[in-house]
């Protein structure tokens, strides 16, 4: 079975992109601009793509797809999706109907998380907690290889618990678009640390500013860093996972793995913390790469 024909579609907000993997060797790789608000025109992108690669290919694949949202196991519909368009539709059961196959959804952060658990930076780690810190913050959870989904399809959405251990540096109060207030990822998500720093810098240029050793950037960066590092521990006092790998634009700031660690102990409900923290290694294309090992 581990040598079948497996595609990974990734249906970004801007993009669509498809690999196909073999011995779990990527052998090809291509995309194309997602049509915007447009339900019927991204059905027809992606079946455009799979019956593209599968002439080039001159074989069938096995379909499985990351998408920014989730299928409701009570209705089969999507949800939570940021790519609005994609609410309320049954996209598997579409694409079901014009690929003639069946296909397995997952959440982009899941997809994430099972990608670096098969072959990426958790590999032979029994539980691996997958993290994306971009312009959200998602997770996904992945045990002895399985994908925990979940009766309602939102394991590992850590960004959506309160910070743990409030402290008056922490800041104001923010509303999360959610509803609730103070939600992790309106600390730890690009935007929210942006917001929250008050140096008037976007995220990339806030941690440039913090590599160069901008004193206020450095400052904003080390209550990040402790801020992450209080998330991830109320996470493992729950899941005690072997490997934390994390995702996304933040991922790439080299300093949160030094500093976080250290932190992870004084945190975590442990007398010494085993649990590794790693950047992902297969980086933006975890998540494509993930859509693919959906199948088993």
């Amino acid at each position: 079975m581990h040598s079948r024909l497996r595609f990974g579609i990734d249906l970004g907000g801007s993009k669509i992109e498809i690999i196909a993997l073999r011995d779990g060797q990527q052998i090809l790789r291509q995309r194309c601009a997602t049509p915007q608000g447009d339900y019927a025109a991204t059905l027809n992108a992606i079946a455009s793509l799979v019956h593209q690669c599968e002439r080039e290919l001159a074989a069938n694949a096995s379909i499985g797809i990351g998408i920014p949202g989730a299928r409701s196991p009570a209705t089969g519909l999507i949800k939570n999706a940021n790519s609005t368009c994609l609410i309320g539709q049954d996209l598997a059961g579409d694409l079901e109907h014009l690929l003639e196959r069946p296909i397995r959804l997952a959440n982009d952060a899941d997809c994430f998380a099972l990608s670096e658990a098969c072959d990426g930076a958790g590999a032979g780690a029994s539980t691996v907690f997958g993290v994306i810190l971009g312009t959200g913050v998602g997770g996904g959870i992945v045990i002895n290889g399985q994908l925990l989904r979940g009766p309602n399809a939102i394991a590992g959405e850590w960004g959506h618990n309160p910070l743990p251990w409030r402290q008056p540096a922490d800041g104001a109060v923010r509303r999360c678009y959610c509803g609730l207030d103070d939600c992790i990822e309106t600390f730890l998500s690009g935007p929210g640390w942006a917001a929250r720093s008050g140096l008037g810098l976007n995220a990339d240029a806030l941690a440039q500013a913090a590599a160069s050793g901008e004193a206020r950037a450095v400052q904003a960066l080390k209550c990040y860093a402790d801020q992450l590092a209080r998330s991830l521990a109320s996470v493992i006092n729950i899941l005690d996972p072997e490997v934390i790998v994390l995702g996304g634009g933040l991922s790439n700031i080299a300093a949160l793995y030094d500093w976080v660690p250290p932190l992870l102990s004084r945190y975590a409900f442990t007398d010494q913390l085993s649990t590794r923290l790693l950047p992902a290694q297969h980086g933006d294309s975890s998540g494509v790469r993930g859509a693919a090992w959906l199948w088993p």
